[in-house]
């Protein structure tokens, strides 16, 4: 029997597509397949939510562009990518798929998970802000005064996720879920600039489209694509919903 491929997800915000890659994961649309980490680079992201609540509890982490810079003085936007791809290959994954991931990513996180160079060394832990600390008045569990419980409970969840391979392969696949067609509004904002070229009498409709991730934004070869209707009446919302809803059916 195959073993079941191991999927990194990185997102930004609500985690819809997310939620359509979990709702999809080991069904014939998507099979032999298990999403085993999300990585969000905001941690107020509703997408962390999403995973959290799976059932399995899928494992998540923030990597956050503003934090990572403050906590590392001197360091470029390229360590914050190197740091992404070091969390990356610690999820041990198959493949990444970028969900909503708003930032681009530079060729040294693409060099990192294609195996061309080596992914740096974790940074120290920060002492926690104050106000992460347990105060008096929070109960604490009087079985596991300690913590223990609530690691023993990430254990479990992570016990019920496809065990990963004896060792990491590179390349890793990385591809991403972009809503247009290829060639047509590339980068962020995509579906509102569909929806206003639409009005300008300038495009007939748009598409969704799953692709391979290379340096030259949303221009990686598409493996995936579909058409989507552009209706007269259309608001953003509803454009946004048929978009959506094509993306995994």
């Amino acid at each position: 029997m195959p073993r079941t491929r191991r999927i990194t997800v990185l997102i930004s915000g609500s985690g819809t597509n997310l939620q359509a890659l979990l709702d999809a994961a080991g069904t014939p649309r998507l099979p032999n397949a298990a999403i085993t980490a999300v990585i969000s680079s905001r941690s107020n992201a509703y997408g962390l939510t999403r995973a959290r609540t799976h059932a399995p509890p899928i494992p998540t982490s923030v990597c956050a562009l503003k934090t990572f810079l403050n906590r590392n003085p001197g360091a470029t936007r390229e360590d914050y990518d190197a740091e992404v791809a070091r969390q990356v290959l610690d999820s041990r994954p198959d493949i990444v798929v970028l969900a909503g991931w708003m930032h681009i990513l530079s060729d040294r996180f693409l060099d990192i998970l294609d195996g061309k160079k080596e992914a740096p060394p974790a940074p120290a832990l920060p002492p926690p802000e104050p106000s992460s600390l347990p105060t008096q008045t929070e109960p604490i569990p009087s079985n596991a005064p300690d913590g223990a419980s609530r690691k023993e409970g990430a254990d479990d969840a992570k016990s019920q996720l496809p065990q990963p391979p004896a060792s990491q392969s590179f390349p890793v696949p990385i591809i991403n879920l972009h809503p247009a067609l290829p060639g047509a509004f590339d980068g962020a904002h995509a579906i509102d600039r569909a929806l206003e070229a639409f009005q300008k009498g300038e495009v007939k409709g748009t598409g969704v489209m799953v692709h391979r991730v290379v340096a030259e934004v949303d221009r990686g070869e598409p493996l995936l694509v579909k058409e989507v209707e552009i209706k007269v009446d259309d608001k953003l919302q509803d454009l946004e919903e048929r978009i959506h809803s094509a993306s995994f059916t």
